[in-house]
């Protein structure tokens, strides 16, 4: 696949705006819609914003490092863009649908790359209980939250609430406890891809829970359905040499 057409995009930070700047007077500019390569400059976070935002354009993906934490990203060189695309390989990723019910009865959807993540609101430990497919797993879960994370969201919230890192072609999800009290010693489950994971929130009048799907928060739950959406493609580009699935290797070996 050539690549002639390319959309710079960029975070509003300077050094990411200087290099939108530089790399569009050097191989033109064209609107992302009408370009067959959307170039996103900034970090991790800017890179799901970019994916959130195009996602309806199904436009492969090439991220360059410009900003804080660039695990989504590869490095930011100024020479060859148009044979280092095309060089590059493709991975493609499926979103998380989060089906949310609030307290005053509407229901809210949206989409998570990452990870949906239910969350305690108060001071108070959320009860929550768990179902996969239909059958009760856990009857009561007494955390600060719990969330539920594609292979690529692995590494980045999920990991540092001690979640297991994923490989890209696993097909599962994981289902990771924050601070679980009760009971203490859960850690967690791999469950398959094609899995419906279903949270109904206990005492939600007295323990009020959110549910974030990576940007979109929903306030108040008392249910909330999670499952993978495979009708929608998201393709990420990535240098040959440092390609994500040997990024999240490494990552379960990182010091």
């Amino acid at each position: 696949m050539t690549f002639s057409r390319v959309a710079f995009v960029a975070s509003d930070t300077d050094q990411a705006s200087d290099s939108l700047k530089v790399l569009a007077g050097r191989y033109g500019q064209h609107a992302p819609a009408d370009a067959d390569v959307i170039v996103a400059l900034g970090g991790d976070g800017f890179m799901l914003e970019t994916l959130h935002n195009y996602l309806h354009l199904g436009k492969p993906i090439f991220g360059m490092h410009r900003g804080s934490v660039g695990f989504l990203m590869n490095s930011y060189r100024e020479d060859e863009l148009p044979p280092r695309l095309e060089q590059s390989e493709q991975v493609t990723l499926h979103p998380l649908r989060m089906t949310a019910l609030a307290r005053d009865g509407k229901t809210y959807e949206a989409l998570a790359i990452n990870e949906v993540s239910m969350l305690r609101q108060t001071r108070q430990a959320a009860k929550i209980r768990i179902f996969i497919d239909g059958r009760e797993r856990m009857n009561e879960l007494a955390c600060d939250g719990v969330l539920v994370c594609t292979p690529a969201g692995s590494s980045a919230y999920n990991l540092s609430v001690h979640g297991p890192v994923l490989p890209l072609d696993a097909n599962v999800l994981a289902l990771t406890p924050i601070s679980a009290f009760r009971p203490r010693r859960w850690r967690g489950a791999i469950v398959p891809h094609t899995a419906t994971v279903r949270f109904d929130m206990l005492e939600e009048d007295k323990r009020p829970v959110s549910a974030v799907a990576d940007r979109d928060e929903v306030r108040d739950v008392v249910q909330v359905t999670v499952r993978e959406d495979r009708s929608i493609p998201i393709r990420l580009l990535f240098d040959r040499e440092h390609n994500l699935q040997e990024r999240i290797l490494a990552e379960q070996f990182a010091p």
